[in-house]
Order: structure tokens, then C-alpha cells, then sequence
């Protein structure tokens, strides 16, 4: 009698605790989730929420915190192979809908992975989202409130500064700077521009400039831009990534670029080129590189 009172007891308990356990996504622990993320900004949101110890894997433009370069790679985001990731047993993957290709997404959705995604497309709530999703699939909902809270007020902050500094322009009866991103990979390739649609457009706006290629030229996406063009955009201060000046070789041959030496920012060397993950992948650091953006842009 009492061992079956026993077993009885027990198995309530076991019951109760499995419904307290049921969430709207299936229970894990920490050590059953394996969890690979796809895009710079998913993995630096993973280390910020502290769930970085499921980690098993990131795609090669994973390269912040330092820590993520150590993990094992599955390739680029848009060209990712389903039999090398499922190599790795993941059960959560997190990624944004740059991802792919879409047959690669399908199978590994197919196969019962957890594949949560969130929709590029370059705004602050597109990072807020980032949080939401990626807390949600590792089991970090606090962790990621408080993140959430953190990064609004820190926005709130940038952006009030940014507004402030551009009444007192418009007071003096200034413009908004004129900023040339350049995508460049050699000095043999030419001059690609970032146009409307893209990140570097969407955080030169949020600094408070004006992107040199918008408006008249009516650039969308990246293009080539020629030597005319550029004279004619007359940028005040050309923007482009660390990667992209060392691949060049450097400031003095990027000065040099025929139809770039003409412009104003050329010839005042107001060149500014941080990391491209910091500058352009929308993730927890946003706030920080529209604001040094910013200082760049005021001090001119």
C-alpha cells in the first residue's frame, strides 16, 4: 500500500511539472540545445543574451566577439550547404531572411530544426527583433528583455543628439552632409556604391546624413558608379569598411581612385572606415556605430 502510494505521489508530481515545463516552443536545456547562427548580428546577440555555450557553429561574417571566430564555420550566409550543418546535429537555427539559399532553408526545416528567422531590412526594429526571436528560440526571454530595454535607451539617446545637432545646422541654414559609401574589393574593380535599400543607406540616415548617390542619381541597392557620377556627387566625407581600405591598399590609393581624388572629401582626406560588421550588421553594437557615425558627420 505504501509503495503504491508511493508511485502514485510520483507520478502526479512528474505530471504537474511536465505542464509547468510546457512552453509555446518544445522545453530544452541548456546542454540539449545546439544552436548555430547565421549572420554576424545573430551571433553577437547570442553572446550578448549569454546562451554563447550553445553555440556549435556560425557563418564565416561571424567575426565579433573574438570568441566566435573559434567555432566551427558553415560557410557564407547566402550560399550555406544543409549536409554541413546538419553534420553538426544543430537543433535551433537563427539567421535573417538573407539567408540561403531557400532550398538549403526548406531542408533543414524539413528534418524537425528549429529555423528562426527575422527580416532584414535595416531598420532599429529590425535588431529588436533580432532580440525577440533569438531570446525566444534559446530559452533566454529575460535575458532578452533586458537587452531589448538597454538598447532603446541607449537608441532614444543617439538619436535625440543626432536630432538636436541637425536643428542647429538647419538653424544656420547648413544641409545635411553628403556621405559616399563605397563597397570596394580592389582598385582594379572600380567604384560600387551603396544606393537606397541598403545598410550603409539606412545608417547614414540614421547619423544624420544624406547619402550622396540618393536623390538625382536615383542609386537603389549597390552599383558601379563612374567617374563622372562620383565627381558630380561631391560627397563630404567618403565612408567605406576596414576590409574594404586594406583591400585596397590603403588610404593613399583610395585617395588617388581617378574621378574620387576630385571630390571635396577627397581632397580634405575625410575618410572614414571602421569594421563592417560594427558599421553594417544592425546588431547589438547599432547604437554605438550610428553614434561615432555621427561624431564623423559633426565634425564637419
Amino acid at each position: 500500500m505504501q509503495t503504491l502510494r508511493r508511485r502514485s505521489l510520483l507520478l502526479l508530481a512528474t505530471a504537474t511539472l511536465a505542464i509547468a515545463l510546457t512552453p509555446s516552443l518544445p522545453a530544452r536545456s541548456a546542454s540539449e540545445l545546439r544552436v548555430i547562427a547565421i549572420g554576424g548580428s545573430m551571433t553577437e546577440i547570442i553572446y550578448a543574451l549569454g546562451a554563447d555555450k550553445s553555440l556549435v557553429a556560425t557563418d564565416t561574417t561571424s567575426t565579433f566577439p573574438p570568441a566566435a571566430l573559434k567555432l566551427p564555420k558553415v560557410g557564407y550566409q547566402r550560399q550555406l550547404s544543409a549536409e554541413g550543418m546538419l553534420s553538426l546535429k544543430p537543433t535551433v537555427v537563427v539567421a535573417t531572411t538573407e539567408a540561403g539559399p531557400p532550398p538549403v532553408v526548406a531542408q533543414l526545416k524539413s528534418v524537425g530544426v528549429n529555423f528562426a528567422q527575422v527580416s532584414a531590412d535595416h531598420t532599429f526594429e529590425e535588431l529588436r527583433n533580432k532580440v525577440r526571436v533569438i531570446a525566444e528560440a534559446v530559452g533566454k526571454r529575460a535575458e532578452g528583455s533586458r537587452l531589448d530595454e538597454t538598447l532603446v535607451r541607449d537608441w532614444n539617446a543617439v538619436q535625440a543628439d543626432i536630432a538636436r545637432v541637425a536643428a542647429a545646422r538647419t538653424a544656420k541654414g547648413q544641409g545635411k552632409p553628403k556621405v559616399l559609401f563605397l563597397l570596394l574589393h580592389s582598385t582594379t574593380n572600380g567604384l560600387m556604391a551603396s544606393g537606397e535599400g541598403t545598410a550603409a543607406d539606412a545608417v547614414i540616415h540614421y547619423a544624420g546624413g544624406l547619402n550622396a548617390v540618393s536623390g538625382a542619381l536615383n542609386f537603389k541597392a549597390y552599383k558601379p558608379l563612374s567617374q563622372e557620377a562620383v565627381i558630380a556627387a561631391a560627397p563630404d566625407i567618403i565612408v567605406l569598411t576596414q576590409q574594404g581600405l586594406v583591400a585596397i591598399g590603403g588610404m593613399d590609393k583610395l585617395l588617388a581612385m581617378p574621378g574620387l581624388a576630385q571630390t571635396p572629401a577627397a581632397r580634405a582626406k575625410r575618410v572614414y572606415a571602421p569594421d563592417a560588421l560594427f558599421l553594417l550588421g544592425f546588431g547589438p553594437r547599432l547604437p554605438q556605430a550610428v553614434k561615432e557615425l555621427s561624431l564623423q558627420l559633426q565634425a564637419l
